[in-house]
């Protein structure tokens, strides 16, 4: 496998962001604050963009994931949360951060998509994938979680949660993690217009899309 690294990437040192297994919503959050405030990114973060990856059945598969214990680091995840950054400057490749990948930190967006999405593997219909698009800078005012969905019927966490406290929403709602990962056929756009464009930037749950609109949603995303 070869992939190219970002003339950035050298510069940035993985050990800086917050990382706590299990909790990929939570990374991402912290990931394009940190992205904002360091100057990677632009300070309202207008150019970045969360993605949630799930689907009904609560079971995808993305491949070069570090939980993995398989040689090609596949891992059936019930939801998972990148962020992906458009870049301006020439050729400079649009970039994915992801912080439970193996792959280069951050990875291309064409090299990471061909080797973790691998959209050319035929998938059985229970773990065909789809994708929330949702502008960074509204994700960050509108995002919550109290972690709810990690304890069991007993109160018990099914993992450790992050040292730091809960996130709170600016407009007080303590949890809504379920609004952007939970996934209804009925929400789901169909095409890759004007419409769906506009509900990125302007809609807190952004966009719900399949794989194939939403890569199409994307890319003329990264283009404008």
């Amino acid at each position: 496998m070869t992939t190219s690294t970002p003339e950035r990437s050298s510069l940035v040192d993985i050990s800086e962001f917050y990382h706590t297994p299990f909790y990929c919503e939570e990374n991402v959050y912290f990931l394009c604050k940190k992205l904002c405030t360091s100057g990677i990114a632009d300070a309202r973060g207008s150019d970045l963009f969360v993605v949630f990856i799930s689907n009904e059945k609560k079971q995808i598969p993305l491949w070069h994931q570090k939980a993995s214990k398989r040689a090609d680091g596949v891992v059936l995840w019930d939801y998972h949360v990148i962020c992906i950054q458009k870049r301006r400057e020439g050729d400079t490749p649009h970039l994915v951060w992801d912080l439970d990948s193996s792959l280069p930190f951050p990875s291309p967006l064409t090299s990471y998509v061909s080797e973790t999405i691998r959209p050319s593997f035929e998938l059985f219909s229970e773990y065909r994938r789809f994708f929330r698009i949702v502008h960074a800078p509204i994700f960050l005012q509108c995002f919550a979680s109290d972690r709810r969905h990690m304890k069991d019927s007993a109160g018990n966490w099914t993992a450790e949660p992050p040292a730091y406290g809960p996130i709170i929403a600016e407009d007080g709602a303590v949890h809504n993690l379920n609004e952007y990962n939970e996934i209804c056929a009925a929400d789901v756009m169909t095409n890759a217009g004007s419409d769906s464009i506009n509900a990125v930037f302007t809609q807190k749950l952004g966009v719900l899309a399949n794989e194939g609109v939403g890569q199409r949603i994307l890319k003329f995303l990264l283009s404008i």
